[in-house]
């Protein structure tokens, strides 16, 4: 019972005196001057009055008996005695005196002060050591005060202030020490009387003083990591043995200020929210100055100012303490959530973004320790993760200080105050904008510090997120990518990946995906690294087939390779790197553990028999999973990058071999010659490379080394005959010993370039694995092996050395028969060994079973491809024998050579190929072949045409009339290609007629009755692309005429997207080869008006390709091309004088112009344009077409010029044109005339300005969509317009339909 505040029930005095209990002890506590008692005598004396007062009961003890010696105990010479034994037991007397004399004190105001002045400061820290020899008087003094609650009596004291403070520091700083001086724990019983002694005091405090509060505030920060001027957000990683560090609960000092708040919540609130007024309105005051600091220049001495730099100090300190008191006891924060709210108004940005990042702190239950280290996503562990968590590890190494904890919901609790942070997001101030993005995802990821959002606040939260990722500025973009970092991968799936998946636009991981192609550096590499890690890390469950976890990520590789597609160095760089660190790691799968290894932070370790044997398996599947992965132009991206490691590889070891000769510098003979060939070698690799100067400067450093040990190693890593992990050792090997060496910077382009020319993906250790698949179709990996294996068989053949002999006898194994069919999947291994064979011949088997097998598939074989490529196998030597087979096997092939017999296909199939490869032994039978190739097959029509036939279908779904047509076709040619260039030139014009007709008539050739619409889709392709595979050789070329180039070019604005894009990647393929001529390159500008988007900036970006690759060689390839391109568009069947069609036409010329001129070439592209016009028109002496065009072209580079600032530089050769496009005029006089005539019709001039003008708004939206690269271009393809009606059905007297047309295609 407290003593002064409350008093007991009066209660009946006892009539009988003699029942009251005196105080027996007589004996003297004090002493006169100089006459003292000893030490030893009093110690007993006060030992034994100690002893009978705490047996006395104060319901039958007589007071006054107590005067005396309350007097005495409470005097100056015991309260200040020097030896700590009186002093200890002279304050246990005190307090039972107290506690027997309740609730009136017998001691005066002078005598309290010096008794709660003794215990503050002596008895009560003294308990925290229990090796003191008067521990147990020390005990009980404290158990008297907290349990008779005599403290309150403190309270009343002359200077209690300092008392209280005094009494809190030393408890709290005492219990915050584990041990004592002299090791011995202090027990929990003495720490919880502590507690309940502050708890005393607190409760009957009608008020606490400032510094008190501020001392109980201060525990809280106990909480905060050491360090705590770094970034909250930065964390250390720990390994396996720190993790064993880390608090499991939190410290004594900090439990104990929290347990206070929590049971008098009351109180605390009141007290704390004055302790935060007190900092925070006071800073405040300046919330309405504008912008922070004031400039040290500023000529506005009493303008408003921001907070200084102590003010900011203060201001954290207050707002990291907010945090944490809101997880410990959130109840007191009633009235100081307010106070932080009106700073989410304040002007001054610092305090805006102070208050947001606290709110959000506060909702997520953060603490003053900040944020829990962020989930580790490692791509290269195994085995891979799992969606039901039974594998995660992150559990057993929790810090408490860091665990996000909240005890309430702050937006229920504080609805208004969430809104106001939620409407953060959209602050002018990109900071704040940063900080509340990193909030969000902080939010999400704990679920409000575990107590949960509702689906509202959810939904907000997750819409702010995924629009912060598209923010203008890019460190609220790289804040939005740390957000999600933040979350777990199971939080990913099941909180941001129910808005969508990566391949719907709009969601948030789709908005994540487009930050792979972010303009800014940091972005790019940031948003590129988090999804291939999310990816990597959900293999496990992508091949486990979880229908959330594949819709939310399965289309991540191909929105990563598809960033090849922007043809940037810098980013090829990136991607290099994120496939070989992210996707599929070179450390992927780890070496297998030790039996008692401790997997802290990953997977637990397996039993052995869980594992797969082989690591070389594990990696092979997820090379597959990839490649299945991807649609089909990023795994054209994925094959192109593939195909270019030989490339590389050669490339590498020709450098390699110019440093080994180049010694260091240090050379005996051919100085000169030996550095001209390091510094070429050099020069050709750091053109792929974004900073060609520190490039080349790297690997002049590399070379100087001159380190023998690092050329073998390279050597290891690029050559195709090491395995896997032969390679892998060899780069970890040399990555170690650059980065121990002087100039470790070295790596920085090493590294990158050994990833383009190592055998990392396509290695021989895999290549068993795939076969494998290819034959099992495990997991649906089937076609994706079989693909791969064909482009291995293409592009990096030596792999297949040690494994064709497998690849024969699982042929041979499988070969169909005229009664059993083969399993298609069976053709792909077929084309790889016949791609293999083609090259290294001689190891062909020649027994009869794989020639009767070759027969057997040539014959039999489903598809009927199939008959390619065994006919291919069977001539590979040239020798007399495959002569003898190909003449058996055509005689099989000719017998029942009619029309739909059985095995048609086949027959067709195997002899187009016979006629390329043995055009002697298909002499014979010549007259029948041609008969069933034209007259028995391309001008028949088997299957009735009808309105609802599709205008293409793909090619399993082709049938069998469509299929024969086409090999008819290759029949033809085939045999055109076979012959010497005599006979060619003799024999080829009827089959160039044919096909020409067949690209004219748009795929009809049958007279009597229509052909359906896939047939003659088809059929022009086809006919298209074997004119173009034709023309790459000399003398079909020569046969092209200028008429039948233009015929030929009106592919490319075909009705039929398939037909347009099928022949312009044909058209691309043997340009880029160089089997065509450079007039060729005519054609791809007639992409101007391509309807999809995404074809259309692929094509631009090939042709900027091309022109950066001429302009290198110092080859004006494409400049050359603008008189063709007069020429081509001065006979496009759309061309009219109306300055609207003409407007159109510019076009072609600007799309042309923004793709190939440059400021040095411009000069030459103006003097083709005006060359031009001072010529007649070849294939039309009468027409002024191209006089027209040469105008429009000049007034078209001129208003260029002008838009870009170029200076112009007039070309002063001479230019040659076009042999049969163009002829010299036929006088002098008709030449001037020429010249001096304005070809411009009226109006035109104004409508190419508005033309520009329109190119740059378009340019900038597009500049301000894809500041950030929100989304691909593919993504932002508009609907193609629809076809327009065949020519034949239009109207004359609408010219407006002819400028639609052309604008999209040619029927």
């Amino acid at each position: 019972m407290a003593p002064r505040r409350s008093s007991a029930p009066e209660e009946e005095e006892q009539e009988q005196e003699s029942e009251m209990v005196t105080l027996q002890f007589k004996e003297p506590l004090t002493w006169r001057p100089g006459k003292p008692i000893p030490i030893d005598q009093l110690l007993k004396r006060l030992d034994r009055l100690s002893k009978e007062l705490a047996e006395m009961d104060q319901e039958v003890t007589d007071a006054s008996s107590l005067t005396k010696v309350a007097k005495e105990v409470a005097s100056h010479q015991l309260l200040n005695h020097k030896d700590k034994g009186v002093r200890a037991y002279t304050a246990c007397c005190v307090v039972d005196i107290l506690r027997l004399c309740a609730p009136d004190a017998p001691f005066t105001p002078t005598q309290l002060k010096d008794i709660f002045n003794l215990s503050v400061t002596s008895i009560i820290p003294a308990v925290f050591d229990p090796s003191n020899p008067y521990n147990n008087q020390h005990k009980y003094l404290l158990r008297s005060f907290a349990e008779i609650k005599s403290i309150v009596l403190l309270l009343d004291v002359e200077g209690s202030d300092n008392l209280l403070l005094h009494l809190f520091s030393a408890i709290f700083d005492g219990v915050s020490k584990s041990k004592s001086t002299s090791g011995e724990q202090v027990g929990k019983d003495i720490e919880f009387t502590m507690q309940e002694l502050l708890g005393v005091l607190i409760e009957d405090a009608t008020s606490l003083p400032a510094s008190v509060v501020d001392v109980i505030m201060a525990q809280f920060l106990r909480a905060a990591a050491p360090g705590g001027g770094k970034d909250r957000h930065d964390h250390i990683p720990l390994d396996d043995n720190q993790a064993t560090l880390l608090l499991k609960e939190e410290p004594e000092a900090y439990q104990m200020a929290k347990n206070l708040c929590q049971q008098y919540p009351e109180k605390m609130a009141r007290f704390v929210s004055q302790y935060f007024s007190d900092v925070i309105v006071d800073a405040t005051s300046f919330a309405g100055r504008p912008n922070g600091h004031r400039e040290d220049d500023s000529d506005d001495e009493d303008g408003p100012v921001g907070p200084s730099d102590s003010d900011l100090k203060e201001l954290k300190k207050a707002h990291n303490l907010i945090r944490e008191v809101w997880k410990a006891a959130p109840m007191i924060l009633r009235n100081v959530v307010p106070q932080v709210d009106a700073e989410l108004s304040a002007d001054n940005v610092h305090l805006r973004q102070l208050a947001t990042e606290t709110l959000g702190d506060m909702i997520s239950g953060i603490g003053a320790a900040g944020p829990p280290p962020p989930p580790t996503l490692d791509p290269a562990a195994y085995p891979p993760l799992k969606m039901d968590g039974s594998d995660r590890a992150e559990n057993l190494i929790e810090n408490i200080l860091t665990t996000p904890r909240c005890a309430i919901s702050f937006s229920q609790t504080h609805n208004t105050t969430f809104n106001h942070f939620m409407n953060r997001k959209n602050d002018k101030a990109s900071a704040i904008r940063a900080s509340w993005t990193i909030s969000a995802g902080h939010i999400l990821s704990t679920s409000a510090g575990g107590i949960g959002l509702n689906r509202e606040d959810e939904t907000a939260l997750v819409q702010g997120l995924g629009e912060k990722l598209s923010d203008p500025d890019e460190r609220v973009r790289l804040a939005a990518i740390r957000a999600i970092e933040s979350f777990s991968f199971q939080d990913i799936i099941t909180k941001l990946a129910p808005s969508g998946g990566v391949s719907k636009d709009g969601s948030i991981l789709s908005t994540l995906a487009d930050r792979c192609r972010d303009r800014r550096p940091a972005v790019r590499v940031a948003g590129m690294s988090l999804l291939a890690k999310l990816w990597a890390v959900g293999t496990g469950e992508l091949l486990a087939g979880n229908e959330a976890v594949t819709a939310a990520l399965a289309d991540v590789p191909t929105r990563i390779y598809n960033a090849f597609y922007a043809n940037d160095l810098e980013l090829n760089v990136l991607l290099d790197r994120v496939i070989y660190e992210c996707l599929v790691p070179l450390a992927y799968p780890p070496p297998k553990k030790a039996k008692n290894a401790n997997a802290n932070g990953g997977s637990q370790p397996q039993p052995a028999s869980t594992l797969p044997l082989d690591q070389d398996d594990i990696r092979a599947e997820r090379v597959l999973l990839l490649v299945r992965s991807l649609d089909q132009n990023a795994k054209k991206a994925f094959f192109a990058m593939q195909a270019r490691q030989p490339q590389f590889a050669r490339a590498v070891e020709t450098l390699i071999k110019a440093c080994d000769q180049y010694n260091g510098g240090v050379m005996d003979d051919n100085a000169e010659k030996k550095t001209a060939v390091l510094n070429n070698a050099i020069h050709y690799i750091v053109q792929f490379f974004p900073d060609d100067a520190k490039s080349k400067a790297d690997l002049l450093r590399f070379a100087k080394v001159n380190d023998r040990r690092n050329y073998n190693l390279i050597r290891y890593i690029v050559g195709q005959e090491h395995e896997f992990r032969t390679v892998h050792k060899a780069l970890k090997e040399l990555m170690k010993r650059i980065q121990a060496s002087k100039d470790p910077s070295v790596i920085e382009t090493l590294l990158p370039l050994l990833y383009r020319s190592g055998c990392f993906m396509f290695n021989r250790s895999h290549l068993s694995t795939i076969m494998d698949y290819s034959k099992s179709d495990q997991d649906g990996m089937g076609a994706v092996a079989h693909e791969i294996l064909n482009e291995i068989s293409l592009r990096n053949t030596e792999l297949f050395e040690t494994h064709i002999v497998q690849l024969c006898k699982d042929l041979v194994d499988q070969a169909p028969s005229s009664t059993q069919e083969n399993d298609p999947a069976v053709t792909e291994t077929l084309k790889a060994c016949s791609t293999y064979i083609k090259k290294y011949p001689k190891n062909v088997p020649r027994n009869r079973e794989f020639i009767q097998t070759m027969n057997n598939y040539a014959l039999y074989g489903q598809p009927a491809r199939a008959a390619k490529y065994a006919v291919n196998i069977l001539l590979a030597k040239k020798d007399d024998k495959g002569l003898v087979s190909a003449t058996d096997l055509l005689q099989t092939a000719m017998k029942d050579w009619t029309y739909g017999s059985a095995h048609f296909l086949n027959k067709l199939a195997t002899v187009c190929q016979l006629e390329l490869l043995a055009p002697k032994v298909t002499e014979e039978f010549e007259d029948a072949i041609l008969n069933m190739a034209v007259q028995q097959t391309l001008l028949q029509v088997r299957t009735d045409a009808s309105d609802r036939d599709t205008e293409w279908v793909d090619d399993a779904d082709m049938d069998e009339e469509c299929q024969a047509k086409c090999l008819a076709l290759k029949i033809l040619a085939n045999r055109l290609r076979s012959m010497d260039v005599d006979e060619a030139k003799e024999k080829a014009r009827p089959v160039w007629k044919l096909f020409k007709r067949l690209v004219v008539e748009k795929g009809e050739l049958c007279k009597t009755k229509d052909t359906p619409k896939h047939h003659k889709a088809r059929l022009r392709l086809l006919a298209a692309q074997l004119m173009l595979k034709l023309c790459t050789e000399k003398h079909f070329d020569e046969l092209l005429t200028a008429e039948d180039f233009n015929a030929l070019a009106w592919t490319v604005l075909d009705a039929a997207q398939e037909v347009r894009h099928g022949f312009i990647q044909k058209l691309q393929k043997y340009l880029v080869d160089g089997r065509l001529r450079s007039r060729y390159y005519t054609m791809v500008f007639l992409t101007a008006f391509e309807p999809s988007t995404a074809f259309k900036q692929r094509t631009e970006t090939w042709i900027r390709s091309r022109a950066r690759y001429f302009q290198e060689k110092k080859q004006p390839v494409l400049e050359a091309i603008m008189a063709r391109l007069l020429s081509l568009l001065a006979h496009h069947p759309d061309y009219r004088t109306e300055v609207d069609e003409l407007a159109d036409h510019a076009k072609y010329i600007i799309y042309y112009i923004s793709l190939v001129a440059t400021e040095s070439n411009l000069g030459l592209i103006y003097k083709y344009a005006e060359r031009v016009k001072q010529t007649q028109d070849a294939l039309n002496p009468k027409s002024d077409k191209h006089q027209v065009l040469s105008d429009v072209a000049q007034a078209i580079i001129r208003k260029w010029q002008e838009k870009k600032n170029w200076a112009f530089i007039a070309y002063p050769g001479k230019v040659g044109m076009p042999l049969g496009l163009f002829t010299a005029l036929q006088s002098h006089s008709e030449a001037q005339e020429i010249a001096e005539k304005q070809f411009l019709p009226e109006g035109l001039d104004e409508k190419l300005d508005e033309i520009l003008r329109a190119l740059d708004r378009k340019k900038k939206r597009k500049s301000a969509d894809d500041r950030h690269d929100t989304h691909p271009p593919a993504k932002k393809a508009r609907v193609p317009p629809k076809a327009a009606q065949p020519k034949e059905a239009r109207s004359k007297a609408t010219p407006k339909k002819r400028a639609v047309t052309k604008k999209q295609h040619i029927h």
